[in-house]
């Protein structure tokens, strides 16, 4: 968060209309003051965190150094509990039963929560910080209740179309450079699942101007973005980019462009029409046809710095298994490896694994005088499944001083160069 301060400040002191024209500094800083009261709402006040108390104002003076040095650590843990937000009715929550089980619920005055670990009134959650642990009626098992973030809402949006994941979604951020303050173009909002990423990026000054050309999806996204308290960091527009291209009231204004359509060469001359120089564009698309026509045109229309990535996940497994340390003892074999690791985790369910002790003889007797010769240890190994291809994510730089004769010409002694 310091960092994120540091590069907010920074970028606050060099913000001025010759650097954006199109946003004028000082309605930016108006609109940001009186949305002030909208940022402690939902997911916005995830967003806009506010900062520690100032201190007095005067010179600092030895004795004040002292005190402040001298302060308990009673009173900063007082202070960091004033600072979190209790959740209220109306609130988005995230509430988290388990690994990969997590649901969004938005509090009502009588609502109620179900699940296998009991029934939850939303009445009870009223008043409690983000991050507890709240049990069911009769104390069946408890849930936690997590503030929302864009990584979570990726998790637990509702679809509507194909979604962009976390490993995408934070390459996507970093190439294109975003930060404090930036205007962001993106194409195919979709279920809204990079807007928020995006939207956290470029905030507290920056937009996002999101554009869907299917109209029940974009009033969708419009009244999720407003119901999390986002609206005055992006615009969510109805309008068919491929055919109409960027409105023109944008020209020259945005510093990067998303773009994930079924034929994104066809609004590459509109997103280089938008960017300012030395602006990044990137493009989504699942089949590698779609990235040779869009570097292509890429190329035609200015761009430099191409280049694709894949990003293909791999998971690991990490369990704890009886090891063979003496490779002359045969171990006894059982009807399946399947069934023989089913007991092993049954006989350590919910019990510490130690690396030395092991988890002692098994109640058969099958350790006997071999039991000294396995050792119960903590292993990861990679999980036997294909890897999975989302899509190919191409990245360009707008070069302002590239034309389609220099960039023909460099193409040509290219070739020379290899023939040679």
């Amino acid at each position: 968060r310091t960092y994120r301060r540091a590069a907010l400040a920074s970028h606050l002191h060099v913000l001025s209309s010759d650097r954006d024209p199109c946003l004028d500094p000082g309605v930016l800083c108006a609109s940001t003051c009186a949305n002030r009261s909208a940022m402690a709402s939902r997911m916005g006040a995830l967003l806009h965190r506010e900062p520690l108390p100032p201190a007095a104002v005067g010179e600092p003076t030895a004795a004040a150094a002292e005190v402040a040095v001298a302060r308990s650590a009673d009173e900063v843990a007082e202070a960091a509990a004033a600072a979190v937000r209790s959740i209220a009715l109306g609130d988005l929550v995230i509430v988290y039963e388990g690994f990969g089980k997590q649901k969004a619920v938005t509090l009502a005055e009588k609502g109620q929560f179900q699940n296998r670990y009991g029934n939850f009134f939303h009445r009870d959650w009223v008043g409690k910080p983000y991050g507890c642990k709240v049990f069911g009626k009769g104390n069946a098992g408890f849930v936690w209740l997590l503030a929302p973030t864009p990584e979570l809402w990726t998790k637990v949006l509702p679809h509507r179309t194909q979604i962009l994941y976390l490993p995408d979604i934070s390459l996507v951020c970093h190439y294109l450079e975003l930060r404090p303050g930036a205007v962001v173009l993106e194409s195919g909002t979709g279920s809204g699942s990079l807007t928020h990423s995006l939207i956290r990026a470029v905030a507290p000054a920056g937009h996002v101007y999101s554009f869907e050309f299917n109209l029940v999806r974009a009033q969708a996204a419009a009244t999720e973005v407003l119901e999390h308290g986002l609206a005055h960091l992006c615009t969510v527009t109805h309008r068919d980019i491929e055919a109409d291209g960027f409105p023109a009231s944008l020209a020259g204004c945005a510093d990067a462009v998303f773009l994930d359509l079924p034929g994104p060469w066809k609004c590459v001359a509109s997103a280089a029409a938008s960017l300012r120089p030395d602006g990044v564009v990137c493009s989504f698309s699942p089949c590698i046809e779609q990235v040779q026509r869009t570097c292509e045109a890429f190329e035609e229309h200015g761009f430099g710095d191409t280049r694709t990535v894949e990003l293909l996940g791999r998971e690991y497994d990490v369990e704890a298994r009886d090891m063979q340390r003496d490779l002359g003892f045969e171990a006894p074999k059982m009807a399946s490896r399947w069934k023989r690791e089913s007991k092993e985790k049954a006989k350590r369910k919910r019990t510490r694994v130690d690396g030395g002790g092991g988890d002692g003889g098994d109640e058969d007797g099958e350790d006997g005088a071999g039991g000294e010769s396995v050792r119960s240890c903590v292993v990861a190994h990679p999980r036997q499944q294909a890897q999975s291809h989302t899509g190919y994510l191409t990245f360009a730089r707008l070069v302002p001083y590239a034309d389609p004769e220099v960039a023909r010409a460099a193409r040509e002694a290219g070739a020379a160069n290899r023939r040679g």
